[in-house]
């Protein structure tokens, strides 16, 4: 793949707080630990080492044995799974919900960079050993943002009810949505692998998240990523602590609460993407997933008859931790908790909501990891990189707004002059000849000669859009051509990589297409990426 870039911040479609954050802004410091610099992780590997418990190793490797069990281990994951026992072997994590069929394009993009974090790392610190690691979301509720895809601009959707968590909802029904997608993939070879990839998938296990296991392993196992599912018993056992602070004491309502306050004041245009709640877990038990609330002295599971008193609360949860769901404040801390973790890898969105937290895990006495986006990307075929050159247009107009795009390539390209710019100029400066003269005379002139400054420059704006209406009415077939390849490359006037499923891809380029995201894309980029093949 050829390959080019873009700074995040000219694509339009990155926030201001994640573009301050790429830039290292001052203001924003105090909310993270230590930029992903390569030079930064020498002290990060330190400081978690010296904060991770050796006994929690023993726990991990166990349950992820287990977890593992029935499914078809590579040998590269097989050794990093054992390699969490060592003290020298860290984490590099990414999570991502249960999204059928991997759901959009950046799904691929998180686990790559993961991927290639820890290869990054290994080479700079020989010593040591690094696993990357997908976090499986099973516990989330969200059906709705999961139970479909996008292929060829159709919805491949899973129609069902469902309550609880995700990870548990059977795989029942999924063969009628094979049944849909099997004739949108068609039959080529590559439509052919793509089919068996999803029967084996989800019409031979029984739930989601075995169906999800089986589809990441499938795709990456080879590269030794290793999948932790955070609904296991074993696991939260080691979070208990840290759930009775937040629980009984209410320690990240209090502290994420100012720093959401503190990060308010760096801008006023940092938008807060999640807010805590006084108790941040959900109750978890056959097939309910509801919000544990304070109520009276008591502790009441939300939409349910269940009540517990303080006492009552404390022994469920430590007899039964796996009842006890962690929501999007808490799970970050349980990641951590669990993983002898360095980095977490996430979206705009993800990094956006783990600023909040740094005085909270401190709080806990739980190292902060690091904060990296992930790579980000838009793919363009041969075909399409033609259609832009024939076009005259560069990759970064295609960022802009679909009007301002066409706006600005009717000017590039017309023959005639459609700034009016040279004549607003010619028009103030004869206006500023008319000001002096109000010095002169009776001050009332001033209002009169600002009325008819104003008036006339409306006046060329509407002559200048006029013009500029015309000339696309002129140049209609130019503009219509335009709009289709900025269409095709985003969708839904949206970033491809959060429209597109992996198998649009897959179905032009086979089984290369994960090798070359893994030889393309550099976690360390710190720059939206072109993909040309």
């Amino acid at each position: 793949m050829e390959v080019d870039c873009i700074p995040f911040k000219e694509t339009g479609y990155f926030s201001k707080l994640i573009c301050d954050y790429l830039d290292q802004d001052n203001g924003l410091k105090p909310f993270y630990n230590r930029f992903p610099l390569a030079e930064n992780f020498k002290e990060q590997i330190e400081e978690k080492k010296a904060n991770y418990p050796a006994a929690h190793r023993k726990v991990l490797v166990e349950a992820l044995k287990k977890q593992y069990k029935g499914f078809e281990v590579s040998e590269t994951t097989e050794n990093n799974i054992a390699s969490l026992a060592n003290e020298n072997t860290f984490t590099i994590i990414t999570g991502h919900q249960l999204n059928l069929f991997t759901g959009p394009l950046y799904f691929l993009y998180k686990i790559v960079s993961t991927i290639n974090l820890a290869k990054e790392l290994k080479n700079s610190h020989p010593n040591a050993h690094f696993v990357p690691v997908y976090w499986m979301a099973t516990e989330d509720h969200d059906f709705d943002e999961i139970n479909y895809f996008n292929l060829h601009g159709k919805k491949i959707q899973w129609n069902r009810s469902a309550s609880g968590a995700v990870g548990a909802l059977s795989t029942e029904g999924l063969d009628a949505v094979f049944e849909l997608l099997s004739p949108e993939l068609g039959n080529t070879g590559n439509a052919a692998e793509l089919k068996k990839l999803f029967k084996n998938a989800y019409l031979e296990h029984s739930t989601l998240t075995d169906a999800t296991r089986y589809l990441a392993n499938a795709l990456f196992g080879s590269e030794g990523l290793v999948i932790v599912d955070g609904d296991d018993a074993a696991l939260k056992k080691l979070l208990v602590p840290h759930a009775e602070k937040d629980i009984f004491e209410h320690v990240p309502f209090h502290t994420i609460s100012e720093s959401i306050a503190e990060l308010s004041k760096v801008s006023v245009d940092y938008s807060i993407q999640v807010n805590p709640r006084e108790i941040n877990y959900f109750y978890l038990k056959d097939g309910l997933r509801e919000r544990i609330i304070k109520n009276h002295g008591k502790f009441h599971v939300f939409n349910t008859e269940i009540n517990f008193t303080p006492e009552e609360l404390r022994t469920e949860l430590h007899q039964h931790p796996e009842r006890f769901s962690p929501n999007v404040v808490a799970r970050p801390l349980y990641q951590e908790v669990i993983l002898p973790n360095l980095c977490y890898i996430g979206g705009g969105g993800e990094l956006a909501y783990w600023l909040e937290l740094k005085s909270y895990f401190g709080k806990m006495g739980v190292t902060f990891p690091m904060l990296l986006l992930r790579n980000s990307a838009l793919i363009i075929t041969e075909k399409q990189s033609k259609k832009l050159e024939k076009l005259d247009l560069k990759v970064s107009h295609l960022f802009l707004k679909q009007h301002r795009f066409i706006n600005k390539k009717i000017r590039d390209i017309s023959n005639i002059d459609i700034d009016f710019s040279p004549q607003k100029e010619l028009l103030e400066e004869q206006f500023r000849h008319l000001y002096e003269l109000t010095e002169q005379t009776d001050k009332s002139f001033l209002g009169a000669v600002k009325a008819q400054e104003v008036k006339q420059k409306k006046g060329l704006d509407a002559l200048e859009k006029r013009l500029l209406k015309a000339q696309k009415r002129k140049l209609k077939d130019h503009v219509i051509r335009m709009t289709d390849i900025q269409n095709e490359l985003f969708p839904n006037k949206s970033l491809q990589e959060r429209q597109l499923n992996f198998s649009e891809l897959y179905l032009e380029m086979g089984s290369s297409l994960i090798p070359s995201l893994l030889e393309s894309l550099n976690p360390f980029s710190g720059d939206f990426t072109i993909l040309k093949y």
